[in-house]
């Protein structure tokens, strides 16, 4: 939240200018960067609007949230308003979403989304938007999670017309999604008036909101099978919801006029992208659409087939590989779900592949032949391994061979690190995969970081967080050999060894050894605390605390990061392989690593250098205090 005060308050400032220099700083500081001349100018034309409706409407004590920021969520609704009921007593919300527009027209095919001048793409309906902000907020904050009843939401297009937008009315049906024009500002009033007492101050209400427990995120792995068997689902916000409803109109396009069209859908680490797949795969199964998900990650796919398969055995036959599609007749499915397509290969053929299959075809070629729809959800950042070539270009230039339309869905909110866009931008500036240099960390309320000074000491820390409830995962850069796995009954090889701390690797079969799990459930499985996850095991999954040991492959040196190819043991690095492509796909390795974490991460290197870098970039690490138990 970037400021709070009463209706009457935010009124006096926004008319002496006063509020705007206060939103800016502030917003310089919580998100590391200063914001947008359309973002101001969105708060200058819109918010003193709000605040005179309020006022006018004798609400002037209504306590106003401006730029409320959804809990493990990067989004921010534009207003929240907290007051008191005026029938039932008790607290009362309104969730505003602001829009300066003049006029917009309902999609087509879709009447949740909408197309609106500049833009040349739908964007969400604002109906179905603030609808959706009202369902998250009582799904993720204690303080309403059981009185849904408390929160409504209200679009505010105070430029626009009646006759301007009056088609986005269609989907208008319950008081968490109510649209409000110009024309009808008097409405808008009575409407206020309505949901917050004229008699009560909303300070104690907006107080019990914001104190209000974080509900535990929704695992990925443990409502899977809801995804996929019942409609209990995640609530998609914004962009994810226009990505999820261009892939369902693509397929019925698709299917109407026999044609094939590709989505891709872009995101950095939590940004949505699995939990969108996963909810398009169900229901496009519910609407008897013959769809399969599909991934380059065999830890992901293990984990999707055991936990949504848990109930009936041929649900896991949903959930393939990449690989899995070179025989496969063109255009068998009607949509092709690829997750974590940053992960696609050159050709699908290895070592036990039968000669007569070794085509040399490309796997983006098989991966679109196969569907009339396939879409591609990636993170170009976590391009981990050579051979890997799940970029945008890549599947843009396969499209345009064969002329067939290809749609880019960008996602910009992000789900991981406690919703800190912050942390996101700090560890992209660390490792230089983003202009700028590395920056000092400014600890926000979202995310968490400290620097141990040991293997031990981060262990340790690791343990107490897990003592109190959280999960908890340790894992390093590729820089130990891994041994064999020993027989049953035999203790794991201590294969990471830092100084007189060793610990072994995360297993790599498919079996339970010595009480570690198998391979593919080390991120989800609580035994697998006791050893060290690589990339290839954590990819794709999230835990509360993340604990990253540095290897001597990536150091600090001078001014610069220093990437020492020969300290890596990752057995897919070979001779041929370009330095400069090794020195990407170690700093990608870290990133993915660094952004593991839902509630915070502890990071330590095995570099006295870089170790003190790293202090110096978070403020001496600060943050470990008791209070955080």
């Amino acid at each position: 939240m970037l400021f709070r005060a009463s209706a009457r308050t935010v009124a006096v400032m926004a008319f002496d200018g006063s509020l705007f220099l206060h939103l800016t700083d502030r917003f310089a500081h919580m998100h590391g960067y200063s914001p947008g001349a359309s973002e101001i100018r969105s708060w200058e034309r819109s918010i003193p609007l709000l605040a005179a409706a309020l006022n006018d409407a004798g609400l002037g004590d209504v306590e106003v949230m401006l730029e409320y920021a959804l809990p493990l969520n990067s989004k921010r609704a534009d207003v929240v308003l907290a007051g008191v009921h005026p029938v039932t007593g008790e607290p009362s919300y309104v969730v505003v979403e602001l829009k300066q527009w003049s006029q917009a027209l309902p999609h087509d095919d879709d009447p949740a989304l909408c197309y609106v001048d500049p833009y040349t793409h739908p964007v969400l309906n604002p109906i179905e938007q603030v609808r959706r902000y009202c369902d998250y907020l009582v799904n993720f904050n204690g303080a309403v999670a059981e009185h849904g009843d408390r929160v409504h939401g209200v679009a505010f297009l105070h430029n626009a017309t009646e006759s301007g937008v009056a088609g986005l009315r269609e989907i208008e049906r319950d008081g968490h999604g109510l649209l409000f024009t110009g024309d009808r500002r008097a409405d808008f009033l009575d409407h206020l008036r309505s949901e917050l007492s004229d008699k009560h101050p909303g300070a104690r209400a907006a107080d019990e909101l914001l104190a209000g427990a974080t509900v535990p995120s929704k695992q990925l792995m443990s409502v899977a099978a809801e995804e996929v068997r019942e409609r209990q689902q995640f609530v998609l916000l914004d962009e994810q919801q226009v990505a999820y409803r261009m892939v369902l109109n693509a397929v019925e396009r698709a299917k109407r006029a026999d044609g094939k069209e590709i989505v891709i859908v872009t995101g950095g680490p939590g940004t949505g992208k699995s939990v969108i797949a996963l909810q398009l795969l169900g229901e496009l199964c519910r609407r008897g659409v013959p769809a399969l998900h599909a991934t380059g990650s065999q830890s992901f796919t293990k984990t999707m087939r055991k936990v949504v398969g848990s109930r009936k055995r041929e649900v896991q036959d949903l959930f393939k590989y990449f690989n899995s599609f070179m025989t496969v007749e063109k255009n068998s499915l009607s949509a092709l779900i690829c997750d974590e397509a940053h992960r696609i290969r050159e050709t699908s053929a290895n070592r036990y592949t039968r000669a007569a299959h070794r085509t040399g075809r490309a796997q983006i070629d098989e991966l679109i032949d196969v569907a009339y729809v396939p879409v591609f959800f990636l993170d170009e950042h976590q391009v981990v391994r050579p051979g890997e070539l799940g970029t945008v270009s890549d599947i843009k230039a396969a499209a345009a061979r064969r002329g067939i339309p290809c749609h880019v869905v960008p996602l910009d909110s992000q789900f991981r690190c406690g919703g800190s866009d912050a942390y996101l931008r700090w560890v992209v500036r660390l490792l230089g995969l983003e202009p700028g240099g590395p920056v000092v960390w400014e600890p926000d309320d979202r995310m968490h970081l400290l620097v141990a000074d040991s293997p031990q000491e981060m262990e340790t820390f690791l343990e107490a967080r897990r003592a109190h409830g959280y999960g908890a995962r340790m894992s390093a850069g590729y820089c130990w050999r891994w041994s064999p796995e020993p027989k049953p009954g035999n203790p794991l090889p201590p294969d990471v060894v830092i100084d007189d701390w060793a610990r072994p690797w995360n297993l790599r079969g498919d079996r339970s050894v010595s009480g570690a799990p198998p391979s593919a459930l080390w991120a989800t499985d609580p035994a697998g605390f006791g050893q060290v996850g690589c990339v290839y095991t954590a990819q794709g999954f999230e835990y509360d605390w993340s604990g990253v040991i540095i290897g001597p492959d990536l150091v600090w040196r001078g001014d610069r990061w220093v990437t020492d190819r020969t300290a890596s043991k990752d057995p897919v690095f070979k001779k041929s392989t370009p330095d400069t492509d090794v020195d990407r796909l170690i700093r990608n390795t870290y990133k993915v690593l660094l952004t593991r974490g839902m509630v915070g991460t502890i990071v330590y290197s095995t570099d006295p250098e870089t170790r003190e870098r790293l202090r110096q970039l978070t403020g001496g690490c600060q943050e470990r205090q008791p209070s955080m138990v």
